[in-house]
């Protein structure tokens, strides 16, 4: 299984594991790094203004009416609990949430939809609009748990409290589909997992759950988007149409598709074998593209006892080294199913995209300190703690995470004895000016560091509690 998971890793123009660029299909390659998204790209894209909810805006004009919008404040940004029995959850969308923030500015456009309900004082400070404060928070890609303080961001009321709805948006649902994600490459103990979910998303949400899910550690999308803009490996071959295309009057010809993917793409492509019969779909492919076919995959029925029937038809056809992709209504559940299965490659669509079940990470965006002072909210199953925090997770000498300590933010530290300790949060903005440098790939090593990190018992998909408690000091 070992040639198979390479050949798959390396690419080639079958799409699975794809790279960028010409290619050709002798043998394995590296997985071009992610790029950072171009100027061009990001030039001349829209305002982020009006991706906010009315009463942002509303608090704003009020604020300034009776003078607190200059109030010195703090909000935090945190998980009361995680969805679903989860053990743990992965930070996503901060590099998404950073570059918006560069972008929310009130242009003559978004000044016209919003003049109808505000006053011309509000109208007049919009226009000038720069978030001037600070921002701390877990880099992207690191674990949190209920109660981390995963964002911290500073300044005055006016300026903080309009960048809400902005905030949670990009991070309830990056992380939501990050912790899914993350399950599943769990599950699929090694085997490489492509992103193929963008038909049962919005067509924005398609390209940051592509981006999430990759951050993860999926190898792949189908997404060309999410390849364009965030310089994603891509992956993808031809659906069951194409092979339905070939039928003429005297029937369905399985083999002439077969004979135009592999004209068109290579030996090395992966043959859709399920439309009519696996067993004779298989066959035709062996027949067709040879021995060296690189992969062939199975998108419907029973896959574990699918896998294991096609996988010894495979050898017997003398093709060892073709690989095993299935897909078809997955989740990490069904992945861990198949684990001691000859499946090569996982493609994973609706339970990606959609968080497996947890479409939100039920993130909040709280006031939590006014002029140096701590504010907390009381009501009912919603409380919230007063007051600016710092996270310091502790790890035995061997790297295993055992808690999650949470102090006030000028507290000094206590005693972490015999556990190592490390402060999660770091600067991600000052003065209004971006100053983190993480990348793509710099979070998606982060992710897989976590995931190491975590207690065996962490890793765990049934319900349970969080890997590591969060203790308040």
């Amino acid at each position: 299984m070992r040639d198979r998971r390479e050949r798959c890793e390396g690419g080639g123009r079958d799409g699975f594991g794809g790279t960028h660029g010409p290619q050709d299909t002798d043998g394995p390659r590296a997985v071009h790094p992610p790029r950072r998204p171009s100027a061009l790209l990001l030039r001349g894209v829209t305002s982020t203004a009006l991706f906010t909810d009315r009463y942002e805006l509303t608090m704003l004009s009020a604020a300034l009416r009776d003078g607190t919008a200059d109030r010195s404040c703090a909000f935090e940004v945190f998980s009361r609990r995680l969805p679903g029995g989860r053990r743990y959850g992965v930070v996503a969308g901060t590099g998404r949430f950073l570059e918006a923030l560069t972008r929310f500015r009130f242009t003559d456009d978004e000044m016209a939809s919003v003049a109808e309900f505000l006053t011309d004082e509000t109208l007049d400070w919009l226009r000038t609009y720069r978030f001037s404060g600070d921002v701390d928070g877990y880099p992207e890609g690191e674990l949190y748990f209920p109660g981390s303080p995963i964002l911290s961001v500073r300044g005055t009321f006016a300026e903080c409290v309009i960048l809400e709805t902005l905030v949670l948006s990009i991070f309830n649902h990056d992380s939501a589909v990050a912790s899914a994600a993350a399950r599943m490459v769990s599950a699929s103990d090694g085997r490489p997992l492509i992103e193929m979910g963008s038909r049962r998303a919005h067509e924005e949400a398609a390209v940051a759950a592509s981006r999430a899910a990759y951050i993860a550690g999926f190898s792949a999308t189908s997404n060309l988007e999410a390849t364009r803009r965030h310089g994603i490996p891509g992956a993808g071959t031809s659906a069951h149409a194409f092979t339905l295309l070939h039928t003429d009057a005297d029937g369905p010809d399985e083999a002439a598709a077969f004979r135009a993917q592999v004209d068109a793409l290579g030996v090395g492509t992966t043959l859709l074998v399920d439309t009519y019969d696996i067993t004779a779909g298989v066959e035709t492919a062996v027949a067709v593209a040879g021995p060296e076919l690189g992969g062939v995959r199975i998108d419907s029925g029973d896959l574990g006892v699918l896998a294991r029937q096609v996988r010894a038809q495979l050898d017997d056809l003398g093709a060892p080294t073709t690989r095993i992709v299935v897909s078809g209504d997955l989740d990490e559940y069904a992945i861990a199913s198949l684990r001691a299965e000859p499946v090569d490659v996982y493609g994973v669509g609706t339970s990606v995209v959609t968080g497996s079940g947890a479409p939100t990470a039920g993130m909040v965006y709280k006031l939590v300190e006014v002029d140096g002072r701590p504010v907390a909210k009381r009501s009912a199953h919603k409380e919230s703690r007063g007051g600016r925090k710092r996270a310091v997770r502790l790890a035995r000498r061997t790297g295993t995470v055992v808690e999650e300590l949470v102090t006030a933010a000028d507290a000094p530290l206590p005693s972490t004895d015999p556990y190592d300790a490390r402060e999660v949060a770091v600067p991600l903005v000052r003065g209004g000016d971006v100053v983190a440098t993480a990348t793509v790939a710099d979070a998606r090593d982060l992710v897989a560091a976590g995931l190491t990190s975590l207690p065996w018992e962490g890793l765990g998909l049934s319900r349970g509690d969080a890997a590591i408690p969060t203790v308040f000091s």
